[in-house]
């Protein structure tokens, strides 16, 4: 099969098509035709040698896809030649096919593009996880969420406005604030202006939120920090700034009994992502059905504009997910 391949670790010019061993569905798993593909920090990272994959999964890039079952693997029953699916997998989407445990695959919903349903499990799942499994989220909380026009923050926008909580969000320009607040962010901040703790503070009557995403790490921990309310919790799901946090006031955490949670999606164990999958395909693939939920997707690549579709995203320049069409 074909397959997006590294010469080596480096810049977007390591990037090429070619021939790979294709992988075989074995028990419980599904081989998938894939057809489209997203891109998640994670990529940029592992093509730089900087996040290699989980033991034993795919050297290939591509943490989610969208297809067609090309084969179905010993004990499987709920999927035929043919269906549409989409999933979460943890390596291996930058090619023609790939093998997903069946628990991991989703149905298409009703009238979706490929290129719309491979946005959706990466940002969608990180996004659930962290909302329901480890920060609570009731029709009461107030969430602040960092880089509000990613995926991830795009899709934690409409799973608090569906939860019937508020989120407000930061951003890094009117155009991407005016995006979050159309998907129904509160009110947001433009990182430029300055610290974003007046802004939080100002939105709560001085009480902070009860939950933050962020995904930038040590620039933000102090205000973050201060940001929260009592009972907050800090769910950190990425570190672009910088990961070694000093003078930590350890004190602030234990007088108002803070929270502050590490998380990656990608080294859960296959159980889990199967656990997380099948409760959010039962929430959420209705939703995606009727319009309340939607993937957004900033721009869609041929394969071929690969290296292309790095760069667009290392410069900072989507709002939700970059889609790479497959063969």
């Amino acid at each position: 099969m074909k397959a997006v391949l590294l010469k080596d670790y480096g810049d977007t010019d390591v990037l090429y098509i070619g021939e790979t061993p294709a992988p075989a569905a074995g028990t419980g798993e599904l081989l998938v035709r894939v057809r489209a593909t997203a891109l998640n920090r994670a990529d940029l990272l592992q093509r730089r040698g900087f996040y290699p994959p989980p033991k034993g999964s795919s050297e290939i890039l591509g943490l989610e896809m969208a297809g067609e079952v090309a084969a179905v693997g010993e004990g499987v029953l709920d999927f035929e030649l043919g269906d549409k699916v989409f999933g979460l997998l943890p390596g291996g989407g930058y090619a023609e096919y790939v093998k997903i445990p069946a628990g991991m695959a989703m149905r298409m919903p009703e009238g979706m593009e490929f290129e719309q349903a491979a946005a959706i499990p990466e940002v969608f799942l990180t996004a659930y996880s962290n909302l329901y499994w480890l920060g609570g989220l009731r029709a009461d909380k107030r969430v602040l969420i960092h880089a509000g026009a990613s995926g991830v923050g795009t899709a934690a926008i409409q799973l608090v406005r569906e939860a019937g909580a508020v989120s407000f969000v930061t951003a890094g320009s009117k155009g991407k604030l005016e995006y979050c607040y159309e998907l129904g962010a509160k009110a947001g901040w433009n990182y430029h202006d300055g610290e974003f703790l007046p802004f939080v503070k100002e939105q709560t009557n001085q009480d902070g939120v009860d939950l933050i995403f962020d995904f930038i790490g040590e620039p933000y921990f102090e205000q973050n920090l201060k940001a929260l309310a009592v009972d907050g919790r800090l769910v950190i799901i990425g570190t672009l700034g910088g990961t070694n946090v000093k003078d930590v006031n350890l004190g602030m955490l234990l007088g108002r009994r803070l929270q502050v949670i590490g998380t990656a999606l990608r080294s859960r164990a296959a159980e889990d992502k199967i656990r997380l999958t099948q409760e959010f395909a039962s929430y959420a693939l209705s939703k995606f059905e009727s319009g309340q939920l939607k993937p957004i997707v900033d721009t869609v690549f041929e394969w071929s504009e690969v290296a292309k579709a790095h760069q667009f995203m290392e410069d900072n320049k989507n709002t939700g997910k970059i889609v790479l069409r497959i063969g």
